[in-house]
């Protein structure tokens, strides 16, 4: 196989972690704005969770987009 080639697959393969940091995203949102509305009371509580959830997702989505042009780039 071409390295070239190769090299375009892999980025193209990481860069699928980053629809799957999207689709994790709002299902955290959505899962909170049910529960929220569900129990309006202890929306406040979970907040927090919400937020650490948010950046934990997001995180591995921006590490995945690093992988990928690390690959495209760098190597």
């Amino acid at each position: 196989m071409d390295p070239v080639a190769a090299k375009y697959i892999g980025a193209g393969i990481a860069a699928i972690g980053m629809a799957g940091a999207a689709m994790g995203v709002g299902n955290i949102f959505g899962s909170f704005l049910s529960g929220a509305l569900r129990n309006p009371a202890a929306a406040q509580g979970q907040f927090g969770n919400l937020i650490f959830g948010f950046a934990v997702t997001e995180a591995l989505g921006i590490f995945s987009f690093l992988i990928a042009l690390l690959l495209l780039f760098a190597v």
